[in-house]
């Protein structure tokens, strides 16, 4: 687990002139570290004094390898004198070097090679394990250090190698506050505010140890007038840089300030050095787009929490755009649908496009008329198989033929009113394609009219000559066998005529 190193030095200067590095003496260092968060703060108090007769501008000091690639900021003061007469500390610029000859060797050749071994502490198995024991043979018997603390095991206990809970700094009057991973919303979070800051504690679904990672988001909203003020004809936001997040270490932090459309002129200011970029964002009702103004920066820590300031031109006017696109808009509609309902899109009553729709529209009423008529022969037909039914129950040959009678009746009134349907849609250019298949209808019920008849005079014949009931079926069954097939194709020429 890697550490980040915050060192805030202070040097005492006995003497305000010195010669060379060679002749700057370190009288007196005290140093203090503090270990109590994953963030290492080392406090320096040097006193040099100068043992040469010409001044100098420049201290340099060194750091370890280890210290020098996770160093995340440098604070350095200098004061004069001691006691009562010690001046007020007074900030000095800070830069890094690396002076020729510098040995860069992570140890020398007389120190102790340590070396690290990982391994699970519990044998790994998809079986249950009663009991188990580890032994590890070292080569000597020194050892620096070896893991013991079991999380699970021991829930009351809390080791600085992992944490459950985290502690957000917002700016005060922050609200709609929320708290989300990529399941949804987190209920366990905690809030207080007063006047200076609000404070938000979030604890996330599982206690997270070191290398373990864990993805959520938590947002905030904040009054515009407390952090946009106008200077010099521009607009300025002033707000902090750094993750609100206590005792945080950011390898990589990057803040991103969407600006209204319109935006002109500009520019970020940070007390530290960030990588500045610009993008473009598109929302509801945008045409060129959003400037956003991007500050990237590595190596974070609470030091960085400072104020940085993003200055733009933003006119007034530019507000009035959206509302102006959205009238104009809801306006151009109302107008075509007033227009619309004013306009006349019927076809004119003389043109031959609807002189060919209005004879379309009477072949299709004709054919619908056509289809009905048809329906009722069809019905007729099943009265007529229904009587000779009813004769072989009953032996009634009087009912039969009367049925038969007033089956003639009916078929020649329908004719009669299927005639002039017939002569229309025979002359008519609209009905060319479908006329073919009214032929052939008309064809087949009249088939089937003539077989059904002989079919009846045959049966009821037999039973006048008191004829046996097979010999009956036997007289009749060819003329069954036709019927049946004529109704399937009746139906089935029904069906294309409705399709077409």
């Amino acid at each position: 687990m890697g550490f980040r190193f915050a060192l805030l030095l202070f040097f005492v200067f006995s003497l305000l002139s010195s010669s060379a590095r060679s002749d700057l003496v370190i009288s007196r260092v005290d140093r203090q570290i503090d270990l109590t968060s994953h963030i290492v703060r080392v406090l320096s108090s040097l006193k040099i004094e100068n043992a040469g007769p010409d001044a100098v501008s420049e201290v340099l000091f060194a750091f370890p390898n280890m210290q020098a690639k996770n160093l995340a900021a440098i604070k350095t003061f200098y004061s004069e004198g001691k006691g009562k007469g010690k001046s007020p500390s007074i900030a000095l610029s800070t830069v890094i070097v690396q002076p020729e000859g510098m040995p860069l060797k992570e140890i020398t050749q007389a120190d102790t090679q340590l070396l690290v071994y990982q391994d699970s502490a519990y044998y790994l198995s998809p079986y249950a394990v009663k009991v188990q024991s580890l032994g590890i043979r070292l080569p000597n018997g020194r050892v620096e250090s070896y893991t013991k603390i079991d999380y699970q095991m021991r829930t009351n206990i809390r080791g600085t190698s992992s944490f459950s809970l985290l502690t957000a700094l917002l700016p005060p009057r922050a609200h709609s506050i929320y708290y989300r991973d990529e399941i949804g919303n987190i209920s366990t979070s905690t809030l207080w505010a007063d006047s200076r800051k609000t404070q938000f504690g979030i604890q996330p679904r599982f206690p997270i140890f070191g290398g373990w990672r864990t993805t959520f988001s938590i947002g905030y909203s904040l009054p515009l007038q407390d952090f946009l003020f106008e200077s010099d004809g521009k607009r300025v936001l002033n707000i902090t840089y750094g993750c609100p997040i206590q005792e945080a270490v950011v390898d990589k932090l990057i803040v991103k300030v969407v600006l209204p459309e319109g935006s002109k002129d500009i520019s970020a200011s940070a007390p530290f050095h960030t990588k500045q970029s610009e993008e473009v964002k598109y929302s509801h009702l945008d045409i060129v787009g959003r400037p956003v103004v991007v500050l990237e920066k590595t190596n974070v820590v609470p030091e960085h929490n400072l104020y940085f300031q993003v200055f733009y031109r933003f006119s007034n006017l530019s507000l009035l755009r959206e509302p102006l696109m959205l009238a104009t808009g809801f306006f151009l509609l109302f107008v075509s649908c007033i227009v619309y309902m004013h306009t006349d899109m019927a076809i004119s009553k003389t043109s031959a496009s609807y002189l060919a729709k209005l004879q379309w529209d009477e072949v299709q009423a004709t054919v619908q008329r056509v289809q009905n008529i048809f329906d009722q022969y069809l019905k007729v037909h099943d009265k007529l198989e229904c009587s000779l039914r009813d004769l072989s129950r009953t032996g009634d040959v009087q009912s039969c033929k009367a049925a038969r009678k007033a089956a003639d009746t009916q078929f020649k009134e329908l004719a009669k009113e299927l005639k002039p349907m017939l002569t229309f849609l025979q002359s008519s250019p609209q009905a060319s394609q479908i006329w073919p298949k009214i032929e052939e209808l008309v064809a087949k019920e009249r088939e089937m009219q003539e077989k059904l008849m002989q079919k009846h005079s045959t049966v009821v014949e037999c039973f006048e000559k008191k004829l046996g009931g097979r010999e009956v079926e036997n007289r009749v069954a060819s003329l069954q066998q036709k019927l049946a097939a004529l109704r399937q194709e009746v139906d089935n020429l029904l069906e294309v005529i409705n399709e077409i």
